[in-house]
């Protein structure tokens, strides 16, 4: 199962990777991706999500469908909205939810 440090880690070189290819390399400030946050809380609604803090910048998305819920990345949404859809991001995510109410349940 992945952790939470190996999906932010694969956030933050996809996000340095999509802005290299940018015309901006230049001007990119990919320091800011080295505190990348990804969490969960099933406390805070029953609905299965995720929460992406990049700096200090801060969005959560649904699991079902990536749809935001409340918040915003600025620029970096829409390569994160990019990042889900890469081929098994949803499933690991969805594992995490899972480990995530689990806990819940268990205290």
């Amino acid at each position: 199962m992945a952790t939470y440090k190996d999906l932010e880690d694969g956030l933050k070189s996809f996000l340095v990777q999509e802005q290299s290819d940018a015309h901006n390399v230049k001007t990119a400030n990919v320091a800011k991706y080295n505190n990348i946050k990804i969490s969960m809380s099933p406390a805070k609604s029953i609905q299965p999500h995720v929460t992406i803090r990049i700096s200090i910048s801060e969005a959560t998305f649904s699991l079902r469908d990536f749809t935001k819920m409340n918040g915003g990345l600025g620029y970096e949404e829409r390569i994160v909205l990019k990042w889900f859809g890469r081929y098994g991001i949803k499933e690991k995510l969805t594992e995490l939810w899972a480990s995530a109410e689990k806990v819940k349940e268990d205290k």
